[in-house]
């Protein structure tokens, strides 16, 4: 059993970080001692690593709850967990396409801005909306 600090200091997460998941539920309220420190238990450190690595791969914090919810009910199937992963995969290659767009718009945009000390700029005009030689 360990504290939080100790806790935070092993997962390389951050003390308030560790208090919000408890806060939403994510992670489980802690043992307390005598003196009310939280003590977190293998399982404890075993589920915050759950939910790092889930935050790493992109996972959203209710997807997340679903997936614990899931292995919480000790009733859930290798199925269900690859549909809830193949929903979050389409969700990050779309938003890969998104990023594609985006950094081609940025570049265009940024090709045309010759820089210098002349107040017309084509990002500010293609921000602002105006046409540009890029929308004609």
């Amino acid at each position: 059993m360990i504290k939080r600090g100790e806790l935070a200091k092993r997962s390389g997460c951050n003390l308030e970080t560790i208090r919000y998941y408890e806060n939403i539920g994510l992670l489980k309220p802690p043992e307390r001692t005598a003196s009310g420190h939280r003590l977190y238990s293998p399982g404890d450190q075993a589920r915050l690593g759950f939910i790092l690595r889930g935050r790493d791969l992109g996972f959203s914090i209710e997807e997340l709850k679903s997936l614990l919810s899931l292995v919480d009910s000790h009733d859930y199937s290798c199925g269900e967990v690859l549909d809830m992963t193949r929903d979050h995969l389409a969700s990050v290659r779309q938003k890969i396409t998104d990023l594609k767009k985006l950094e081609r718009t940025l570049a265009d945009v940024s090709a045309q801005c010759e820089g210098g000390d002349v107040p017309e700029c084509p990002i500010i005009d293609a921000l602002f909306g105006h046409e540009t030689e890029l929308q004609r």
